[in-house]
């Protein structure tokens, strides 16, 4: 019993020594919105307030772990009217709901630098599967710091209304399409 515990012990040491964590580089990096208005126009908007990190063992990735989260008050759509509604009661209740996670449980390498990230979106209150798909672009040497960075952009959609934000009618698209664009630095 004893050996069998001291393997697991150093499999798990060599596990945690060889996972590496990429914190997330704010200044060039967002998480944006696209929803269509009166099913003719689209509006875009972003989360001014966001963070992100991914884990990963593997060279390719695809043992990677993603986790981004958006504080939901820091919505903007350019327009200060509006974003004081969607953060009300009738849509986000920021003040009840403060922040959107997302934590992936899979992600499958495609094909070259396309990824399939499959995870858990937690918005107003609700947890549901949600599958994005992203673009790895590196990693490469930062000349500066020279410490090792990438990007990643992972897109998908949401049914707002199956979050309970908002009520489905001819105003607003009931699908919206979320956009995390990150630049990542190596720990």
């Amino acid at each position: 019993m004893k050996k069998v515990f001291s393997v697991l012990a150093l499999s798990l040491i060599s596990f945690a020594s060889i996972s590496q964590t990429w914190s997330l580089d704010k200044a060039h990096s967002n998480v944006s919105f696209t929803i269509t208005h009166m099913m003719i126009s689209e509006v875009d908007g972003k989360f001014k307030s966001f963070d992100a990190k991914m884990t990963s063992a593997n060279a390719d990735f695809s043992d990677a772990k993603f986790e981004f989260s958006a504080e939901v008050a820091s919505i903007s759509t350019g327009n200060d009217m509006r974003d004081g509604h969607l953060q009300g009661a009738d849509y986000f209740d920021a003040a009840k709901f403060a922040t959107m996670t997302f934590k992936s449980t899979s992600v499958k390498k495609v094909k070259g630098q396309t990824y399939t990230i499959v995870g858990n979106l937690t918005l107003h209150g609700v947890t549901k599967p949600l599958t994005l798909t992203a673009t790895l672009k590196g990693p490469v040497e930062n000349p500066r710091s020279k410490k090792m960075m990438m990007g990643i952009t992972a897109t998908g959609t949401v049914n707002r209304v199956a979050f309970g934000v908002g009520t489905s009618g001819p105003s607003l698209g009931d699908d919206v399409t979320i956009k995390v664009s990150g630049e990542f630095t190596k720990d």
